[in-house]
């Protein structure tokens, strides 16, 4: 069993501070951003940055399903952790200035399965979730433009 990570960058015109602000709007932005592979979405606790939690259903492929209940941290300005009650996987969104736009890194790692499996997985699966933020990096972009 080894970590398998996925990550996904983009680059947006838009002020980091009003970034950061929609990143952490678990309540108002957040549900916009989701696309189709998230389903159940609810904000359980909170609604804005660290304290807040909130789950989903993420639908990675046809057999891969993930009930995520997430608590939010927040150990610096521009960073929020998302830490899955239900399995090892963490979520770290980044927002850092780049001119006067800003860059958004979305990294999720998690212990992977052993064996063959964890081979398959370690192989596909970041590739997979890599296309989902990618899609999900492109609705935050409409939403801060």
């Amino acid at each position: 069993m080894g970590k398998v990570t996925a990550t996904a960058e983009r680059t947006i015109d838009a002020p980091v501070d009003k970034v950061r602000t929609a990143v952490a709007d678990y309540a108002g932005v957040r549900p916009k951003l989701l696309t189709e592979q998230y389903s159940e979405y609810e904000v359980v606790e909170g609604g804005q940055g660290a304290g807040t939690v909130v789950k989903w259903r993420l639908q990675a492929t046809s057999k891969r399903v993930r009930h995520v209940e997430a608590t939010v941290a927040e150990p610096s300005p521009g960073t929020l952790v998302e830490t899955d009650a239900n399995s090892s996987m963490v979520t770290t969104w980044t927002v850092r200035e780049a001119g006067n736009g800003s860059v958004v890194r979305i990294e999720t790692s998690w212990d992977g399965a052993g064996g063959i499996g964890g081979f398959f997985e370690k192989t596909f699966a970041p590739g997979g979730l890599r296309r989902i933020y990618d899609g999900v990096l492109a609705n935050l972009e409409g939403q801060v433009r």
